[in-house]
């Protein structure tokens, strides 16, 4: 079994990410590095629970383990988001997808609301329909647009960065 294949076996389609925690933590491991005691603290969660759905995102192949922390005479993994593996996400079936924009929805509401209103930020929603060529070239932009973000994110907290939500599902409509 290839990689990709094995990875998408692994992944149980996308109910890896129907736990609004899970998403969080990829939030936050794409910025620097956590081991799930630090992540804990950084989210108010319990150790436990953080390292738990740490796991099981490690398994999905969504985060990679790159190094180790010492804690307490003993050693802990850190944990960090792969990038790359979003692509993983997109074989989903229908009912699959729409789990996971669910739970996106509902990550989309808790960021919302720490919206911060003095500083402008961009908002658009469509059902359209589009020439193919412009499809897939919207796709590609969104598709390079998350890579920037993930390319440039910074460590939580770091001084004079913006804190930015940025939530972003395009995909194809069956024709009806």
């Amino acid at each position: 079994m290839s990689g990709s294949s094995r990875r998408r076996d692994e992944i149980g389609g996308l109910r890896v990410l129907a736990h609004p925690l899970r998403l969080r933590l990829l939030s936050l491991l794409t910025g620097t590095a956590y081991s799930a005691a630090e992540a804990a603290r950084a989210l108010g969660e319990s150790q436990p629970n953080v390292s738990y759905h740490l796991r099981r995102l490690h398994a999905a192949g969504l985060v990679d383990a790159v190094g180790e922390v010492t804690v307490r005479g003993g050693t802990a993994k850190r944990y960090r988001h792969d990038p790359d593996s979003g692509e993983l996400l997109t074989a989903g079936s229908s009912r699959e997808y729409a789990v996971v924009a669910a739970a996106l929805a509902d990550e989309l509401r808790r960021r919302a609301a720490e919206r911060d209103p003095a500083r402008d930020g961009a908002l658009t929603d469509a059902e359209v329909w589009l020439a193919p060529e412009v499809w897939e070239d919207v796709r590609e932009r969104a598709a390079r647009l998350g890579e920037e973000l993930h390319a440039h994110a910074l460590p939580p907290d770091t001084p004079g960065a913006v804190r930015v939500g940025a939530t972003v599902v395009l995909f194809p409509m069956d024709q009806r």
